[in-house]
């Protein structure tokens, strides 16, 4: 299992779910959130942006325990409402391309 330690933030796929409101979970602003988020996605978004990232696929989030997620631990780079923008907006340019 990987776990987090103070050099690293968790993102989970929640906090870029645009069927999500703030008050569920969603972190990112609504203009930049995604439909359908996964943690391979995010991992992928994050090395685009030069996040050092790393993924855990069985992890499950504590506010929805019954489902298996995934997680992706990704090195602190700025305060994480930065670094969560930052990956939002990388999923929300190839969000597009995904869909196809």
């Amino acid at each position: 299992m990987v776990s987090k330690g103070a050099d690293r933030f968790v993102l989970w796929p929640h906090y870029f779910d645009a069927r999500l409101s703030r008050a569920d979970g969603r972190r990112v602003k609504e203009s930049l959130a995604v439909k359908a988020p996964d943690a391979k996605w995010i991992e992928a978004a994050a090395r685009k942006v030069g996040l050092d990232a790393e993924l855990d696929e069985a992890a499950r989030n504590p506010a929805t325990p019954g489902e298996r997620s995934g997680r992706v631990l990704v090195a602190r780079k700025g305060s994480k409402e930065q670094v969560l923008e930052l990956v939002a907006a990388k999923m929300r340019e190839s969000q597009d391309t995904r869909a196809a």
